[in-house]
């Protein structure tokens, strides 16, 4: 039996002042993973200007943000469909997700 991996996008600029945050969302397919890193935690938190194409995405893709970058930034508060996950985390995810495509 052959196992599949689903991939894993790792985005670190902001959706406000890039247009990696629509090429992954455009490329991404059902069942995989996005983390949302450095200056991309914007894009998780519930003021954001995206937050409904976010909890639209949480559908078919499992999304997280790493929660020191949201905390260096003063953030506190993210979309509840998104998971918050720290260093330990962000490592289990590189672990089981292949391949990996990081978007910057």
């Amino acid at each position: 039996m052959v196992k599949t991996f689903s991939m894993l996008h790792i985005i670190n600029k902001s959706p406000f002042n890039s247009t990696v945050f629509a090429s992954c969302f455009q490329m991404a397919q059902p069942g995989d993973a996005v983390l949302f890193i450095e200056d991309a935690v914007v894009a998780a938190i519930v003021q954001s200007s995206v937050a409904e194409e976010m909890i639209a995405k949480v559908q078919e893709l499992a999304i997280y943000v790493l929660q020191p970058d949201l905390t260096a930034r003063g953030f506190s508060e993210v979309l509840p469909e998104i998971k918050a996950i720290d260093y330990q985390g962000f490592v289990a995810l590189t672990v089981q997700h292949h391949p990996i495509q990081t978007w910057s």
